[in-house]
């Protein structure tokens, strides 16, 4: 089972930028950045194919993207003109990728805190 590690997070003011990065201990295919607000539910915000074919949340959509570079096993996600409703714990997934969306595997990273401040 593939090791993810999370980092980039921090205290951002709204309108702000922050990029996050989750490194893998080997090859990945398919990966996913989900995020946790407090007394919420974990939600899917972006997922890339290992082909590169991406989606987004709609809340999301014009502000963040998700990309990767396979010869690091890494995938980034930058985040744009952050707002207090992205206040979260984003967190990193190896899954697969079916039907253009991502589904989410049983590797996760610790998850890297994000908070945007108004």
């Amino acid at each position: 089972q593939v090791q993810l590690v999370e980092s980039g997070g921090g205290l951002v003011q709204a309108g702000g930028s922050l990029r996050l990065s989750c490194a893998a201990s080997g090859s990945i295919n398919a990966m996913g950045w989900y995020r946790q607000a407090p007394g919420k539910q974990r939600e899917l915000v972006a997922g890339i194919s290992s082909r590169g074919n991406t989606n987004y949340v709609n809340s999301v959509k014009g502000r963040f993207t998700v990309s990767r570079d396979n010869a690091k096993n890494t995938v980034y996600l930058q985040m744009n003109s952050l707002k207090p409703e992205d206040t979260a714990v984003y967190y990193c997934n190896a899954g697969g990728w079916y039907n253009s969306k991502f589904v989410s595997g049983n590797s996760w990273g610790q998850g890297t805190q994000v908070t945007v401040s108004s």
